[in-house]
């Protein structure tokens, strides 16, 4: 089992971070729906031992709209923004060297199988409205119903961002029960925030995981929702739903 239950407070996260970047990974098994190569592993570090899942870019298949070998570092810096925010929604996760080269690793949490998530997606709380405005500031392009991860403790969290930051808006989800409504004070508080950090360590570190173009698209974005104040409406050029929505 785990010693990491959410939530994860911050010496919780940072704690399983140094976790995941310097312990030693042992395959378990692979997930095989997973279109990408998905292995479910443990990772071991003086005496402690967690549960995670390694994607290695060597594993990645090559999309058409984004660079080869570019989801892993997609994943990273999704959690990077969540992480910015405080709130907790993306489960701690690394980019490292594993068993077969470099990939990203992510601390697994234990998902609630009672959720019934098609029930899940169109709910209004408050963990589900914030994974909407961390979409559309990474512009999700597959939030899918699979991609969400209730845990037992009653939170949500957000899993699989490597197909995020896109320069073109391809925000593609199954969460716009908000859309064009006015964004709550908590997530222009926080939008205010993302953008100081985009101009400061924040995008520092998405320069080192993401093209120059990417940062910029994504500051961008933030300015736009501060500027709206509204959750953005589907843009009408790429599906607003991804296929298959779970």
């Amino acid at each position: 089992m785990s010693p990491f239950a959410p939530p994860l407070d911050e010496p919780a996260a940072e704690a399983a971070l140094a976790l995941l970047a310097h312990g030693e990974i042992h395959v378990e098994g692979r997930l095989v729906d997973a279109s990408n190569a998905t292995l479910y592993c443990t990772v071991t570090l003086d005496g402690v031992t967690a549960t995670c899942v390694h994607k290695p870019v060597a594993g990645e298949r090559p999309l058409w709209d984004f660079p080869d070998g570019t989801l892993a570092f997609r994943e990273v810096a999704t959690y990077a923004v969540s992480a910015a925010t405080g709130w907790d929604l993306v489960p701690p996760t690394v980019l490292r060297d594993g068993p077969y080269g470099p990939g990203m690793t992510q601390l697994w949490l234990e998902a609630d199988e009672t959720v019934d998530l098609f029930a899940l997606v169109r709910s209004d709380t408050v963990d589900l409205r914030r994974i909407a405005v961390l979409d559309a500031v990474v512009n999700n392009g597959d939030r899918k119903g699979s991609h969400l991860l209730p845990v037992p403790s009653g939170r949500v969290y957000g899993i699989d961002h490597g197909v995020c930051f896109a320069t073109e808006d391809k925000l593609r989800t199954l969460l716009w029960q908000w859309r064009g409504e006015p964004l709550t004070e908590e997530a222009l508080d926080v939008l205010r925030r993302l953008d100081a950090a985009l101009s400061d360590e924040l995008g520092e570190r998405l320069r080192r995981l993401l093209s120059r173009r990417e940062v910029a698209a994504t500051h961008d974005r933030v300015r736009s929702l501060l500027r709206t104040g509204l959750h953005p409406l589907p843009s009408g050029e790429w599906p607003a739903i991804p296929w298959p929505p779970f």
